[in-house]
C-alpha cells in the first residue's frame, strides 16, 4: 500500500533533478504519473527534447508502474490544460500537481536584460499559473486536489544575482496561498517547498570565492533531490488534507516550516506621522526588528544533516 494508491500525478519539469525524483517516489508510492519535461537546457530558450520525459516514464513502467509522458511547455497555458486532460483522458483522472519545472538566467540585476527577466518570469511564475489554473477547476468539480510548488531561498530569504528567480519565487509563493485560501471549502490544498538539492540548476551557480566554493559542495554532498521528493508525495496525499497554504524546506534530512510575514512591530502616533518624524522616532524604533541582509548562509548556518 502507497500513500498515491489510486491517485494519478502530473509532474513538471520530470525529466531531471527534483522533478524526476517527485516522479519516481509519487509511481513507487502507487500513483499513475504524467511525466512532463520540455527537455531543454537549464537556461530555456531552445527547442527541447521529448527524451527526459520519456525515459522517466519508462523508468516507472520497467519498475512496474504506470506513467505516461508529455514534453509540452509550462508556459503555454493550452499546452498546459492538454496536460490534465491527457492525465484524465490515459490515466483515469488528475488528483495532484507537482510543479518544479524551472530554469535560470543569473545576472547582477544592473546588468539584466529585459529578455532574461522575462523568460524566468514567464517559466517560474507564469508557469505556475498555467498549471494551477489548468487544473484547479477539475480539483473544485471532483473536491479533491493537492498542487505542490516550488519556491526558494533565493526569494524566501535572498541571493545576489538571482532577481528575476526570487521574484518569481515569491510570486509562487503568494499565488499558492491564494489557491489555498479559495480551495479550502472544496478540498483544494496547495503548499510551497523551497528545496535545497544539487540539481542541474544549482550546478550553475558562479563560484567566486572560497565561501561560494564550501557551500556549493556541500548542496553537492549533502543535499539530494531524492530527499526532496518524500514530502512532495506526503503533500500530494489525502493524508496530509490538513496541512494547506505553507511553506516548506527541505534540506538534506531537515524539514522545515517556513513563518510568513506577520506584522512583528508597530508604533502610533496620534497626531499622525510626517517624513520627518518617521526618520527620528519611528525608523530608529522599528530598527531592532529590521531583517537583515544576510544570504541563506546566516539563516542555515550550521551543516545539514
Amino acid at each position: 500500500m502507497g500513500v498515491l494508491d489510486g491517485k494519478v500525478v502530473l509532474v513538471t519539469g520530470g525529466g531531471n533533478g527534483i522533478g524526476r525524483e517527485c516522479a519516481l517516489a509519487a509511481a513507487r508510492e502507487g500513483a499513475a504519473v504524467l511525466v512532463n519535461d520540455l527537455g531543454g537546457s537549464v537556461a530555456g530558450g531552445d527547442a527541447g527534447s521529448d527524451g527526459p520525459a520519456a525515459t522517466v516514464a519508462a523508468e516507472i513502467r520497467a519498475a512496474g508502474g504506470t506513467a505516461i509522458a508529455n514534453s509540452d511547455s509550462v508556459t503555454d497555458l493550452e499546452a498546459v490544460r492538454a496536460m490534465v486532460e491527457q492525465a484524465r483522458a490515459e490515466l483515469g483522472g488528475l488528483h495532484a500537481v507537482v510543479n518544479p519545472a524551472g530554469i535560470l538566467r543569473d545576472g547582477m540585476f544592473h546588468k539584466m536584460s529585459e529578455a532574461d527577466w522575462d523568460a524566468v518570469i514567464d517559466v517560474h511564475l507564469k508557469g505556475a499559473f498555467n498549471v494551477t489554473r489548468a487544473a484547479v477547476e477539475h480539483f473544485r468539480t471532483q473536491s479533491e486536489g493537492s498542487f505542490v510548488l516550488f519556491t526558494s531561498t533565493s526569494g524566501l530569504i535572498g541571493n545576489i544575482g538571482q532577481s528575476n528567480y526570487a521574484a518569481a519565487k515569491m510570486g509562487v509563493v503568494g499565488l499558492s496561498r491564494i489557491l489555498a485560501m479559495e480551495g479550502a471549502p472544496r478540498g483544494v490544498r496547495s503548499n510551497v517547498i523551497a528545496p535545497f538539492a544539487w540539481t542541474r540548476m544549482i550546478a550553475t551557480i558562479p563560484v567566486t570565492d572560497e565561501a561560494q566554493a564550501a557551500r556549493v559542495e556541500r548542496i553537492r554532498t549533502r543535499m539530494r533531490a531524492d530527499q526532496v521528493a518524500p514530502l512532495a508525495v506526503a503533500l500530494c496525499s489525502p493524508a496530509a488534507r490538513d496541512t494547506s497554504g505553507q511553506v516548506f524546506a527541505m534540506r538534506g534530512n531537515e524539514v522545515f516550516v517556513f513563518s510568513q510575514p506577520r506584522p512583528v512591530r508597530g508604533l502610533a502616533r496620534l497626531e499622525g506621522w510626517d517624513a520627518a518624524s518617521l526618520i527620528e522616532h519611528a525608523l530608529p524604533a522599528l530598527s531592532g526588528s529590521y531583517t537583515d541582509l544576510g544570504a541563506t548562509g546566516s539563516v542555515f548556518p550550521w551543516d545539514p544533516v
